[in-house]
């Protein structure tokens, strides 16, 4: 591993810092019982939260016209926002990992797709935005991830150079975010990853399948 200065950790939110599946998948399944179509599993959804809400339903209802399911993710977001954090919780690990990397005198902070209507609101009912250095949504700057300048503006919020980041990300534009802001990356291999994704083939500085060996490496990196 090359040696550099660490200072911020940056997490994407979905599928990454928050599991937020429950929470999705409720109001989605809420969208479907109310348009007449039958509900889903958990399990068959989970892998395409990270790639937003239109995509959740697209899954569902591939042969649906796009009029129908324009209104339909309306509804959803609209139900999603009344119950942002009913079931949504830090994966497990994650809360003694934020303590942990504030310990060490880091900060971290959050860039994600989510448009802020939803990321600020659910950052404060978990009682994380006043921890954290920067929240980026999908709608703070003119673009969003795989685009770099969201992580060109947490680094400014954070006030720390994009050399001295980590950003940590379940899908492949995550890695390709940080990869063009010259970031470290780690690919979260036990966020929401669809059945073909290769998160090996992604170019992360490293995979990790526990928020513990976020941690870990973050101190091996510091010992180089």
């Amino acid at each position: 591993m090359t040696a550099f200065k660490l200072d911020c950790v940056l997490f994407d939110l979905d599928g990454t810092l928050v599991d937020t599946a429950p929470d999705l998948i409720a109001c989605l399944n809420k969208t479907l019982q109310a348009h007449d179509f039958a509900t889903v599993s958990a399990a068959a959804l989970r892998p395409w939260i990270s790639h937003g809400a239109m995509a959740m339903i697209n899954q569902c209802l591939p042969d649906q016209n796009q009029q129908l399911k324009q209104q339909m993710l309306d509804f959803m977001l609209d139900s999603y926002q009344h119950n942002i954090a009913e079931y949504s919780l830090l994966f497990a690990g994650m809360d003694s990992l934020l303590e942990q990397i504030e310990s060490l005198g880091l900060k971290w902070g959050v860039v994600t797709n989510k448009r802020e209507r939803f990321s600020l609101p659910l950052m404060a009912a978990l009682g994380l935005d006043k921890r954290a250095a920067c929240i980026v949504s999908g709608d703070t700057t003119a673009f969003s991830k795989p685009h770099p300048e969201p992580m060109f503006e947490a680094c400014r919020q954070a006030k720390v150079s994009a050399e001295r980041c980590v950003y940590v990300g379940d899908a492949a534009h995550d890695i390709s975010a940080g990869k063009q802001a010259n970031m470290k990356t780690l690919a979260a291999v036990y966020g929401y990853l669809k059945p073909d994704d290769q998160p090996e083939a992604w170019g992360a500085d490293g995979l990790v399948d526990h928020p513990e060996h976020i941690l870990e490496w973050i101190k091996a990196s510091q010992c180089h």
